[in-house]
């Protein structure tokens, strides 16, 4: 195989976008914002980072909201770009929405979408995930036990859809039901649990 041959081998290879959504403020939790919540050494958003990278995913977007100064002074964000959400507290639509908006110009084909709040999802399940990606009109979502779960990839051609009908807490649950039958689903419930820290009794998942 030639020089030539080999660089077009590497550029039909798409570049799938990790982006994390961490701007939620923790309501549940007492007001404390989950990503500043402690797991194995770090804060959950840097711990969400680290998989988003080890599981092959690059360039990496973070959308931020609540306490948002004080997350980017606690929270490793290197080799990540920050995305402020002033509008965090309307939802994750709008962190959805900022987060795909910053990736516009990234050159990237597909943004693989990773929720800071479920640490049980590692770089096995992204890697999996973003393997499945075959073009910029890719929508490939984890499943556990046949059911759809996170993390969900979104081809770069379908993200003003997917922006104009994030609304709310709903994200991309409306978009990605009116397309369920053109989803590739990725089984994952042997290499990760989607649990969601959402109350302190599920604290108990944090080690």
């Amino acid at each position: 195989m030639t020089d030539s041959e080999t660089d077009s081998t590497k550029r039909a290879e798409p570049v799938v976008a990790g982006l994390l959504l961490a701007a939620g403020g923790g309501r549940r939790l007492g007001g404390r914002p989950k990503a500043l919540l402690e797991h194995r050494g770090r804060p959950l958003a840097e711990y969400a980072l680290h998989i988003l990278r080890e599981g092959g995913c690059g360039p990496v977007h973070v959308v931020l909201g609540a306490e948002a100064a004080e997350v980017g002074q606690r929270v490793d964000l290197s080799g990540s770009t920050p995305v402020d959400n002033p509008d965090w507290e309307q939802g994750m639509g709008s962190s959805l929405r900022a987060g795909l908006a910053s990736l516009s110009t990234s050159g990237a084909d597909a943004a693989l979408v990773l929720l800071v709040d479920q640490p049980g999802i590692g770089a096995e399940a992204v890697a999996r995930v973003r393997g499945a990606c075959r073009s910029r009109s890719s929508l490939v979502a984890a499943a556990y036990d046949g059911r759809r779960g996170h993390p969900v990839l979104f081809g770069a051609d379908r993200w003003g859809d997917i922006a104009s009908s994030a609304v709310g807490d709903r994200g991309a649950r409306d978009y990605l039901k009116a397309h369920e039958e053109e989803i590739t689903l990725v089984e994952c419930s042997d290499v990760a649990q989607a649990y969601d820290i959402d109350t302190v009794d599920d604290l108990i998942h944090l080690e």
